[in-house]
Order: structure tokens, then C-alpha cells, then sequence
């Protein structure tokens, strides 16, 4: 690959990439290292041609598959799992930090699934390529994972019913 089709590849997908790298790792600095490493791999990689969906489906299962790999080689750097209980809502909290708080309690895996089907606009097919996961697997994890982002919205609005409208 050449200088200036890296720059326009780099331009298209940095920023997407980043976004989800910062929702599923939820440390900057983790997903500035990961987002790297993933170009890098792409770089090095002795790759067939591939049109721009399928280097950015080739990118994001990469990066995925950091995320995983440095969550099994240290305990430490993962994202703390319900550590902190979500407050009630006053009736003046905004949705978007409830559904935020609601995303963040989400396992990794969860919040990988929502993010490329939701903010991505990925396909199944598209997010079976970007994970790895088989496509006929995909329809029902994400319909777990909206099931359990309602559930935990559900719970953090529950006492409070201007919220629940």
C-alpha cells in the first residue's frame, strides 16, 4: 500500500475505529496503543486487494481482536465490570447519561456487538467479518445485548417515573 492510499484509508477509519476502541475499552490511552497497533498490523500484513469495506471490516475485527488479547494476558487492564452502582436518575437527568451509564456496565463483547450494528450501521454479515463471530450467531447476541441494555435502563429509571415516559 502506498503513502497516500494509507493517509485516505487512515483518514476514512481513524476516528470510526477510535470511537469504538474508546467504547469497548473505556481507557484512552489503551485504545490510542490498540488503534495503533492496529495499523501497524495492517502495514505488515500481506494482504489480498480488498475494497474499502473490507479494510475497514478487516481493521475493526484486528483492533477487536487486541482488545480481547490484551484483556487475557492482564486482568488489570480490564474495564472495571459493575464496579460503581448507577445512581437513580433525578427527573432532570439527561437520557443520554443514563443510556451511557447503561452501555458502560455492558460486557465488552456487548458493547462491541451494539456499537458496530448501532452507531456503525454494520450489517450482520459486516460485524461477523469484524469479530469473527459466525453471522448466524449475530442476530442473537445482539438481541441479548439490546435486551440487556433495556434491562439495566429498566433499573436505573425505575425510581423515578418522569424518567420512565
Amino acid at each position: 500500500m502506498d503513502e497516500s492510499t494509507f493517509h485516505a484509508l487512515y483518514e476514512r477509519t481513524s476516528t470510526p475505529l477510535f470511537r469504538f476502541l474508546i467504547s469497548i475499552t473505556q481507557r484512552r490511552d489503551l485504545a490510542e496503543d490498540i488503534l495503533q497497533e492496529s495499523y501497524c498490523r495492517l502495514l505488515t500484513a500481506r494482504l489480498p486487494a480488498m475494497d474499502d469495506r473490507q479494510m475497514h471490516n478487516y481493521l475493526f475485527r484486528v483492533a477487536g481482536n487486541l482488545v480481547r488479547d490484551r484483556w487475557r494476558r492482564s486482568q488489570d487492564e480490564l474495564p472495571p465490570a459493575n464496579a460503581v452502582e448507577i445512581p437513580a436518575p433525578a427527573s432532570h437527568l439527561d437520557w443520554k447519561l443514563v443510556v451511557r451509564q447503561a452501555f458502560d456496565r455492558l460486557k465488552p463483547r456487548e458493547r462491541q456487538l451494539l456499537w458496530l450494528a448501532y452507531v456503525e450501521g454494520s450489517s450482520h454479515q459486516e460485524i461477523a467479518e469484524s469479530t469473527g463471530l459466525r453471522s448466524g450467531s449475530i442476530r442473537l447476541l445482539l438481541f441479548r445485548a439490546r435486551r440487556k441494555m433495556a434491562s439495566l435502563i429498566a433499573k436505573s429509571t425505575a425510581s423515578d417515573p418522569g424518567m420512565s415516559k
